[in-house]
């Protein structure tokens, strides 16, 4: 299923998930956790992960569109990649704090340094 500006496909399935966890490599920071897997596919795969330990419903939605976005913002895209990010508790502050051109560099950092482990 190709979603987004870029047709970006999106991870949806538990199993790809677990995939990505197990066999990919990963880039913390204090707010976000990036997985990077190679995959077979041409395309770019984005899955989200948000729990409630960040926030209600309202929180988490607003979250993970907000992290769509700014992957999807990312310049240059990376190439044939699985990607999940993790949202850690606090990461509504920090982008409303420090605003939504700190996330786009904080997931840009992240997934690179996930993709050259």
């Amino acid at each position: 299923m190709a979603t987004g500006a870029q047709g970006r496909g999106r991870l949806t399935r538990s199993a790809e998930f677990d995939a990505v966890y197990r066999r990919g490599r990963s880039a913390a920071s204090r707010h976000l956790v990036v997985y990077a897997f190679p995959s077979e596919l041409t395309d770019v795969r984005l899955g989200v992960a948000v729990s409630r330990k960040v926030g209600n419903a309202v929180v988490r939605n607003k979250l993970k569109r907000q992290l769509r976005e700014a992957f999807d913002a990312i310049d240059p895209q990376p190439g044939q990649l699985d990607v999940v990010l993790v949202a850690r508790p606090g990461l509504d502050e920090a982008v409303e704090g420090q605003g939504f051109s700190w996330l786009q560099a904080e997931i840009a950092e992240l997934v690179t340094k996930a993709a050259a482990a």
